[in-house]
């Protein structure tokens, strides 16, 4: 069963919830770091820290940000500022941290560590 997201298409695979998964971005707003059409993976057991690229699930809808921590309080924030910073209510949202990035061509590929 598949179901379309604001910024990606999920496909639910039912793979175990610590296995690496991938999804295609869809929308503008994580470039220039992540163009529309490139494969994002996603590792749902990575480590959360300030500034990762995070896949979250607040108000039951996913999407895919840069998490940003400031006193106690949580962001999540799109590389385009034509699109809101969101406040989430903790790490409790986060869903998996982005550990790679695919494109078309090898030059397009890229680890987050």
């Amino acid at each position: 069963m598949s179901k379309k997201e604001t910024d990606f298409f999920i496909e639910e695979t039912g793979c175990e919830s610590d296995a690496l998964f991938s999804l295609q971005v869809l929308d503008d707003s994580m470039e220039p770091e992540f163009p529309t059409g490139c494969v994002i993976i996603i590792d749902p057991a990575n480590t959360i820290k300030n500034g990762s690229f995070v896949l979250a699930n607040p108000n039951d809808e996913y999407i895919f940000r840069q998490l940003l921590i400031q006193e106690d309080r949580y962001y999540l924030k799109p590389m385009r500022e034509s699109y809101p910073v969101m406040e989430i209510s903790g790490l409790d949202v986060i869903r998996g941290v982005i550990v790679q990035r695919a494109g078309k061509r090898r030059k397009d590929h890229k680890h987050y560590v």
